[in-house]
């Protein structure tokens, strides 16, 4: 693959949960290339570029442009999955609209997986595919916890020493932040009106701490 390809450029304003200050993807960056990303910075649509990248949150791609519009072809979403307050992970999950081009796919991909980055592709939906699937899997931890059917430990350590996983739901949910917690779950319920994505009540009482 060419090295065009694998360049890029950043348009920034604010934070990025993707790459927090000094993270070495933002030094790896040029003034102009074929890819750009906008990292808390305004969506620019961009015809020219192989792809343009905009950095997600809980909200979908299609908050940011008409997934419709076929001039919007080269126009990805991506998130690199943090768990709240942790250090990002190595994945990104990358968003493709019906209208998105094979070819801004493949230089999205090549510019993360260039860097390190393992990179799954998805549709445009609120929680893409970690946060639908873990989320849940939180809130029912936390429910058990508040109703009294089994401790922090026991079902941390159950998920452990049983399933091999490296921590358990409550205390990673715990050491990411309820409120963090309950404002990605919340966002999910909204859209989807599952009850599995109804935040527990010790994430909404973080959430109103937090306010206050």
């Amino acid at each position: 693959m060419s090295h065009a390809i694998m360049t890029y450029a950043i348009q920034q304003q604010g934070d990025s949960r993707s790459f927090p200050a000094g993270d070495a993807f933002l030094t790896g960056a040029t003034k102009d290339a074929d890819v750009v990303l906008h990292l808390g910075a305004p969506f620019k649509a961009d015809a020219g570029k192989k792809a343009v990248l905009v950095e997600l949150n809980a909200e979908c791609l299609a908050e940011h442009v008409d997934e419709a519009d076929p001039s919007c072809k080269n126009v990805l979403g991506f998130a690199r999955y943090r768990n709240g307050g942790d250090a990002p992970s190595k994945l990104i999950e990358l968003v493709r609209l019906p209208v998105t081009d094979a070819a801004a796919i493949d230089a999205a991909k090549a510019v993360f997986e260039a860097a390190g980055f393992t990179v799954v592709v998805c549709a445009d939906q609120p929680g893409r595919i970690l946060d639908r699937l873990l989320r849940p899997k939180y809130n029912a931890a936390l429910r058990f916890l508040d109703e009294g059917l089994a401790t922090a430990q026991d079902m941390d350590t159950t998920c452990k020493l049983g399933l091999g996983y490296p921590d358990g739901p409550i205390e990673r949910v715990m050491r990411g932040g309820l409120k963090h917690h309950h404002d990605v779950t919340r966002a999910l319920f909204e859209t989807y009106g599952t009850a599995a994505y109804a935040p527990p009540r010790l994430a909404v009482a973080a959430a109103k701490r937090g306010a206050r």
